[in-house]
């Protein structure tokens, strides 16, 4: 018999959750959430969850302490209520980017976030392309690091958009490695924004190396954030003769101007992964949303009923067997 479990939802990505939930085919358990006028947040879980495993979905999102306040209180909710075990899904782990000490009296914000979660008896964290991949080994309880890439991959294999003449571009030296896995993964060739700073032509583009004229480039990163590599890298594709331009990436979190920075930019078509939920005003004619609730519910399935997650967190060589 499969063990009972509870699924919630705190609100950082209403849609998301209730794909997964309706993939799961478990509806999401009530939860009374209020924000009184000082902003203090209260939490109430509305059914016994004693004895039950939770499983419970909230994005570091913007508002990111907001959304990681409202976590750790239901954490503590469902630990003073006696859950069996509480896992964590987190579609976008804010404060990854601070996975190191850049300079000195700097924190390391993602290794607080893990202490934080793990002190208040979380069993499993759950998470979608990491920006850096250390950040795991700030736990010590499992995480189950899932990959938007099989989905975002699939996109170009649904709509035919394979060929000769299709290019990987890594917008900077540290997207490198993601870039050469999606051109292996598209049989494409791959290329690199280099964006030294050149002081003899210092308002130019950035120059690519690698071939990039008459062909559709698709540059990929892991977050679109205020827009800006994305938009240098644009730039420095059509500079050298990219005749179509795909921005590619997992978590779209479109800060400040970035809409409008993308919209003007030399970009033909936007495509992200759900794990941020896109607010109406930050939609764009050139944006499309692929879900990838499917890797998240059949990777909570599996946890459950302790079966191997291993080829849901694999990303696959080839998607030709998908179609």
């Amino acid at each position: 018999m499969t063990p009972a479990y509870e699924l919630f939802n705190l609100g950082s990505n209403d849609e998301l959750a209730g794909e997964i939930s309706t993939i799961l085919g478990v509806p999401l358990a009530p939860i009374d959430i209020k924000t009184f006028a000082d902003n203090e947040i209260y939490e109430r879980i509305e059914n016994t969850v004693r004895g039950r495993n939770v499983y419970v979905i909230q994005g570091i999102t913007a508002p990111v302490n907001d959304n990681f306040m409202k976590l750790m209180i239901f954490i503590d909710a469902a630990r003073r209520a006696s859950a069996n075990s509480i896992n964590v899904i987190i579609p976008y782990f804010g404060y990854a980017r601070s996975d190191r000490k850049a300079r000195s009296r700097e924190p390391i914000s993602a290794r607080m976030i893990a202490n934080m979660l793990e002190s208040q008896g979380v069993k499993r964290v759950m998470t979608m392309d990491l920006h850096a991949d250390q950040v795991q080994g700030f736990f010590d309880i499992p995480v189950d690091h899932l990959l938007a890439m099989p989905a975002l991959g699939h996109y170009f294999y649904a709509n035919d958009l394979l060929g000769d003449d299709l290019v990987v571009v890594a917008p900077d030296h540290s997207s490198v490695a993601r870039a050469r896995k999606f051109a292996k993964l598209l049989h494409a060739d791959w290329a690199l924004v280099d964006r030294r700073v050149d002081s003899v032509r210092p308002n130019t583009p950035y120059q690519i190396t690698g071939n990039v004229a008459g062909k559709r480039a698709i540059l990929i990163d892991d977050i679109i954030d205020t827009g800006t590599s994305m938009v240098l890298a644009s730039e420095a594709a059509a500079n050298a003769g990219a005749i179509e331009i795909y921005a590619v990436a997992t978590h779209a979190v479109l800060s400040d101007n970035a809409v409008d920075h993308l919209e003007k930019a030399p970009i033909d078509h936007v495509v992200v992964a759900n794990t941020v939920e896109i607010a109406e005003h930050k939609n764009m004619s050139k944006l499309k949303v692929l879900s990838v609730a499917e890797s998240f519910a059949e990777a909570i399935r599996r946890i459950n009923v302790f079966e191997s997650i291993e080829d849901v967190l694999k990303s696959p060589d080839n998607l030709d067997v998908m179609l």
